[in-house]
């Protein structure tokens, strides 16, 4: 069982930054990959950006490329995501996930409000 801890998140203003983290942790585990999802209100969920173990991003979302940028510690099992330039578009949950060998684990989400 892996256990995935989110934080960061908030409300900015247009144009701000913030940074999302998301911490793995259980037993016996061996990443993958790690990601961000979101979801606004009314919408599916969608995938934002993703990162292997050994640190390649990929599947990027087109509307955030050259704003976000995901990254990974693998020592400490963390994934974040940078977030610049953010615009109200980009409001929603984002929810952190992992890939291992035995499965795909969720974060409990963290909120993103980007208005002025």
């Amino acid at each position: 069982q892996v256990q995935l801890v989110e934080s960061g998140g908030g409300l900015v203003q247009p144009g701000g930054s913030l940074r999302l983290s998301c911490s793995a942790s259980g037993s016996g585990f061996s990443i993958n990959s790690m990601g961000w999802h979101r979801q606004a209100p009314g919408k599916q969920r969608e995938l934002v950006a993703g990162i292997s173990e050994s640190g390649f991003p990929h599947e990027a979302l087109s509307s955030v490329k050259g704003r976000f940028t995901i990254s990974i510690d693998n020592v400490n099992h963390t994934v974040y995501l940078h977030m610049n330039n953010l615009r109200p578009e980009d409001t929603a949950v984002y929810y952190c996930c992992v890939v291992t060998r035995t499965g795909t684990y969720w974060g409990q989400g963290t909120q993103v409000t980007v208005s002025s």
